[in-house]
Parts: structure tokens; sequence; C-alpha cells
């Protein structure tokens, strides 16, 4: 009995990924399957250990790839035991944190045996989602060896959408800086610059992981798979790359917007000193004339307008001379 998951919406997808798990290609289309046969694909999201249990004994795989997938630190790389094949590579994630976003990276484990592909994952992922439902052109669960390559390569090409999304957002950071006087800005620049230091960490792994693929006859068995394995890494590479300069960009950024913070300080400080000293001369002059001493302007009716009119006078004075010898 088989199902299609194209009918199901994302929010849909979203609530039954545990009951969707095995995927196969028949007669062209991708349909959902019940049973584990030849030319499956087995979809774990997290997985608790009975399910790893289930699976690693209908499968005959071995539980520590699985494991291996499933822990938040263990580093990319390519093992092969028992004919069958683990390529551990890490994927790029999106969370959303309130206004915006943040990005990280998260293992997704790939295990190739002799009938079947697992793909194992803590968490749900736009690139398997784009596999399920029906984004990815010329895929078939059989051609395992090319399954694994077009994870691979949209892989890559979500860390590059995700580095343009973060270069969009430190341009916007960048605009609110020029006028801010906060530590906001600064801070989602810091978390930038953190999103990238993974990015890079985890692009880097992947290349060795890649690297070592070119020397498996299985993997590049035909020569669309080999050619599509150098696009991959082509497209790491460039991923690499723009890591790299949007890292160096981000850097000189903070410390250049840290010094531009500081001036918009100062000319706060600047201009708060300037009416400072502009309501200083009404005090002392009022203060002079206010003491309980003679002074001859007891009984006059101009005295109280010629004292207001003096200090504005002088306070406006005081501000040009001020201002115009550039002191504020």
């Amino acid at each position: 009995m088989t199902h299609k998951p194209s009918g199901i919406s994302k929010n849909m997808f979203e609530r039954v990924i545990l009951l969707i798990k095995m995927f196969k290609t028949i007669n062209n289309e991708l349909v959902c399957v019940e049973k584990i046969d030849d030319g499956v694909w087995v979809n774990l999201i997290n997985p608790t250990e009975e399910e790893i249990s289930n699976i690693c004994d209908e499968l005959k795989i071995d539980p520590e790839f699985v494991k291996s997938a499933l822990d938040e630190e263990e580093r990319s790389r390519i093992e092969s035991e028992d004919g069958q094949i683990l390529i551990l590579v890490d994927i790029p994630i999106m969370e959303n944190t309130g206004k915006n976003n943040t990005y990280s990276t998260l293992p997704l484990g790939i295990i190739l045996t002799k009938e079947s592909i697992i793909t194992i994952c803590l968490k749900e992922t736009p690139i398997i989602y784009d596999f399920i439902n029906k984004r990815v052109k010329s895929f078939y669960t059989y051609y395992k060896s090319r399954f694994v390559l077009q994870i691979l390569f949209k892989n890559a090409t979500y860390y590059l959408q995700y580095l343009r999304h973060i270069e969009k957002l430190s341009n916007r950071i960048e605009n609110d800086l020029q006028k801010s006087m906060r530590n906001k800005e600064l801070t989602q620049l810091l978390k930038l610059e953190k999103s990238l230091v993974y990015f890079s960490t985890s692009l880097k792994s992947n290349e060795s992981v890649f690297e070592k693929m070119l020397k498996l006859d299985s993997i590049k068995k035909f020569e669309e798979d080999k050619d599509l394995l150098e696009d991959v890494i082509i497209e790491n590479k460039q991923a690499i790359e723009m890591t790299n300069i949007y890292s160096s960009i981000l850097s000189g950024m903070m410390d250049a917007f840290a010094s531009i913070i500081s001036n918009n300080l100062n000319m706060v400080m600047k201009s708060l000193t300037l009416i400072t000293i502009a309501l200083a001369i009404p005090t002392m002059i009022s203060g002079y004339f206010g003491m309980n001493v003679p002074n001859s302007w007891e009984g006059s009716n101009v005295a109280f307008p010629v004292i207001v009119g003096g200090s504005i006078l002088l306070s406006v004075l005081a501000s040009v001379i001020l201002i115009k010898k550039k002191l504020f």
C-alpha cells in the first residue's frame, strides 16, 4: 500500500513526519511506503532508541552509524564497514529567534547499504523536505549514489542561500548603525559573525569528506555521478570563499561601527555641553541680580526685561562664538 506525499502541506508534513519515514520511487513518482525493500529511502528525524533499534535490526546496519548522526558535536567524516557507507556532513540550519534569524549547523547522516539509503538528522531540514516535496529534478531513490550527491549538492546551495541572507541582514544593520548609539546592532553583527564561524568550520570539514568521496568507486560509478560530485566540490569551495569574505567584512564593520557609535555619543555630549554653557550665563546673571544687596536697579521698571534680554543675548553670543571656533 502506498501513499503519495505530494498533496501534503508543509504544516501537515510537520505533524505526520514521524509516521512518514519510508519513500520509494515507483513509476518515476516518489511515494510513501510502509515496508522496507530494495531501493527504499528511510528518513529518520530525531528517532527514539526503540526506532533506532528497529531500523538497525531491519536493515542490518551498525547502530553507532545512526547514533553518530544524532550527536551535535560529531565531526564530518566518511566511514565504510561491512559493505555499508556512512557519510556524515554538517548542514546549515536557520533558527527564528524573534525579529532576526540566527544560523548554525547540524550533522546529517547518510547511510548507504546495498538495498537502501537512510538519512538521519536531529531536526527537520529544508534540504530533505525539498526531496520529499519533489523540488529536485531527476531524483530517484534507487539511484542511491546519485541521490547522495544530490543531497550534498542541495546542502551546498543552502549554504550559499543562507550566506546571501546574512549579507542582506548585515547591510540592513549597517544602515541602522550609521545613526545608532546603542549596542543592539553590534550584538546582531556579533551573532552573524558567530554564524559565519560555524559555517566556515563545517564547510571545511565537508570539503575533506568530498575529497575522500572522489576516491570511492561506488560513489562515482557513472560519469554523471562523477560530474555531480565535482559540482558539489565547486559549490562547497564557493561557499567557503563567500564565508571568508563575509567574515572579514563583518569583522572590519564591527570595528568601524564601534568607533561610529562612540563618535555619535561624543557628538551628543558636545551638544549637551553647549546647551549647558548657554544656560549657565543666564543663571550667573540672575544669581548676581537676585542677591539681597543694593545694586541701584531695585526700583527700576525696566530692570527685569533688560536683565532677561541681556542674558539671552549673551547666551546666543557665547554659543555662536563656540560654534564658529568649531569647539562644538
